[in-house]
């Protein structure tokens, strides 16, 4: 088996943007800005760096001349969609580095989307809840053990193949599915909520997985 080191870089970008397939009573169908994050995982190879295990600082100073007429722009100047997907596809298409295994866009710092080569994507947003518990089996003594709460946080992943549509499952979505699940997680004691007995991070996760899946709408989820 051969060995394969992806380097990784990221840069930010400031920029206004619309996405038009939105209508304009939507947020997003308004022109706003973002302060952006652009993410590149790549096999850079050796003869790409000025000098030897410079690969990742070759990949950082590409992504950012690739990404600095971005930077302080109205984005649709630049793509008529600009969409996280579309976005990293921008990227991908003009920052001139071999070997790309993904690209990825965050628009704010609880959502974004990464893309592959073959244009599969990896849509992510991140969610928050305040709560408290105690764990019932932890070792007499453990600190779990008395009731106590934390700022718990969610992040839902989707993974689809988008075909280069301009979006596949949007951000909107992924709220409306954890709206109901937020709300009844919110400001509780989990250890009250059935089958949250005992509420570790394990269990929880659990928990929410089984009542998000069969919300996912069909065409979302993997073929049997």
């Amino acid at each position: 088996m051969n060995d394969l080191a992806l380097f990784l870089a990221a840069a930010p970008f400031e920029a206004a943007c619309r996405i038009p397939i939105f209508p304009e009573s939507h947020r997003s169908g308004k022109l706003h800005g973002h302060s952006y994050r652009a993410r590149v995982r790549a096999a850079v190879p050796a003869d790409g760096a000025a000098f030897p295990g410079g690969e990742g600082l070759a990949l950082k100073e590409a992504l950012k001349r690739c990404i600095a007429p971005l930077d302080y722009q109205d984005l649709n100047q630049h793509l008529s969609v600009p969409t996280d997907e579309n976005l990293a596809r921008w990227v991908r298409a003009r920052i001139g580095i071999p070997g790309i295994a993904s690209v990825g866009i965050q628009s704010t710092v609880d959502q974004g989307a990464d893309l592959d080569a073959a244009d599969h994507a990896h849509v992510w947003r991140r969610f928050r809840f305040e709560a408290a518990h105690q764990l019932p089996h932890v070792p007499p003594g453990h600190q779990c053990g008395r009731m106590h709460g934390h700022g718990f946080e969610v992040i839902l992943h989707v993974d689809q193949d988008i075909s280069q549509r301009d979006m596949g499952v949007d951000f909107d979505l992924l709220g409306n599915l954890w709206a109901p699940i937020g709300d009844q997680l919110e400001h509780t004691c989990l250890n009250d909520i059935r089958g949250l007995e005992n509420p570790t991070s394990e269990r929880l996760a659990a928990w929410i997985w089984n009542r998000l899946l069969p919300q996912v709408p069909e065409r979302f989820l993997p073929e049997r």
